[in-house]
């Protein structure tokens, strides 16, 4: 089955994604739990926050290595090869998720830091101040076959003053304007995914986000001409993502945009 674009699919994103055709989609941008939901909670003397605390954030270490690879497995098959791969995670999973990733003998183009300068304080007070988040950079084909990935370099350089973009992204975490449809816990700033679509994926490609969330990736992608499939098992954040997409035009990331941006994708 060739998977329906600009549309969220709700379900198991393993299970949904197994009945699409083989190489039916262009890239993909996962943002897979990260496994350290605490089931209490963990709150802070000073504050009101409150760890995630999430059933679908909470797997045994057996559980997890499992089901990441049961879902990096679909991802592989439906993306096109060569196709662009972007994996979120903390220090919590990315070491697994990339001992995954080269168990199946696939290419890392990269590693990305994402530095938040308004991250949470830390609650324990007995480490320094978690302020990073990660992402593999995955080329899907073999690491001796991959070859033309898309990297679109001088729109890199645009987004950077006009020199080139290095691997670590100072991007603050979401504002209360992006969050203002309802939350997510662990929702992405528009900025953030503007650049990886800018950068690594071409208009009217197709865009698989198989942990959509509060529908992020598909805001971003419809505001620069992309075809967009999300996949979320929880109907609230779907509704979320719904009044996100149907007020796209208000959440354009027009500060990541000018004339030479302009130029580049005029027709």
């Amino acid at each position: 089955m060739i998977p329906e674009t600009n549309k969220i699919y709700e379900g198991n994103c393993i299970e949904i994604m197994r009945k699409w055709d083989d190489n039916s989609i262009d890239h993909c941008i996962a943002d897979p739990p990260y496994n350290i939901s605490n089931r209490k909670g963990l709150s802070w003397a000073f504050s009101k926050h409150i760890t995630i605390e999430e059933k679908w954030d909470s797997f045994t270490r057996e559980e997890y290595i499992e089901f990441t690879r049961e879902w990096l497995s679909e991802v592989h098959r439906v993306v096109k090869p060569n196709g662009n791969i972007f994996i979120f995670g903390s220090y919590h999973n990315i070491y697994d998720i990339g001992y995954i990733v080269n168990e199946m003998d696939l290419k890392i183009v990269n590693s990305i830091v994402w530095f938040k300068p308004n991250a949470q304080p830390n609650i324990t007070c007995r480490m320094f101040t978690e302020s990073t988040e990660y992402i593999i950079w995955v080329c899907n084909e073999n690491k001796n076959k991959a070859k033309n990935w898309t990297f679109n370099y001088e729109i890199s350089k645009m987004l950077n003053g006009n020199k080139q973009m290095r691997n670590v992204w100072t991007i603050p975490y979401p504002s209360k304007k992006e969050r203002s449809y309802g939350k997510h816990p662990s929702q992405k700033p528009i900025e953030l995914i503007s650049r990886i679509i800018l950068i690594a994926t071409n208009k009217n490609d197709i865009i698989l986000d198989c942990f959509s969330g509060s529908g992020t990736t598909g805001v971003v992608a419809q505001s620069y001409g992309r075809k967009w499939i999300m996949i979320e098992k929880n109907p609230e954040y779907n509704e979320i993502a719904r009044e996100r997409l149907k007020n796209v035009h208000l959440e354009y990331p027009k500060q990541l945009v000018d004339t030479e941006l302009d130029l580049v994708y005029k027709e």
